[in-house]
């Protein structure tokens, strides 16, 4: 799995002009998914991005968890993560798993999230949306975890 969390003041995702989720304070997390990702690595991430010490503290170091800071998560599915552009000039997405197991893992995720403690909203899986995100620093960090 891939994925490409930011540290945000809000964060909104609509789809076809309709708010379908937002949050204040928190991480916009785009989640990818590979063919050989399983609930190991969902887990993993989860934990990893409920626990990162990303905010600051009352003396501007970061110090503090999303936990700490009792922020909020937007997870957004984003095949495109695993874009292949090595060759030409159109990214191949052949990479990406597929929907039938990428849509499950994503949901977990939110779900692992949630168990952390962690308000969590998310996309809609597969559809065209339009992500707003008020990043905050800003503070953009790639995570990944290789199938074990």
């Amino acid at each position: 799995m891939r994925i490409v969390l930011q540290r945000v003041r809000q964060g909104r995702v609509s789809v076809q002009g309709a708010i379908l989720a937002e949050i204040g304070k928190g991480l916009v997390i785009l989640v990818g998914v590979g063919p050989e990702d399983s609930q190991e690595e969902v887990l993993w991430l989860a934990k990893k991005c409920a626990t990162l010490r990303i905010f600051e503290d009352s003396k501007g170091l970061t110090n503090l968890s999303l936990q700490d800071v009792q922020g909020a998560a937007l997870v957004v599915s984003q095949f495109t993560l695993y874009a292949d552009v090595r060759k030409g000039r159109r990214p191949s997405f052949m990479r990406a798993a597929k929907p039938e197991l990428a849509e499950p893992l994503v949901t977990s995720f939110a779900e692992a999230l949630e168990a952390h403690g962690v308000p969590t909203k998310i996309g809609e899986f597969g559809a065209q949306m339009l992500v707003e995100i008020d990043n905050d620093g800003p503070m953009t960090i790639i995570l990944e975890r290789e199938p074990q």
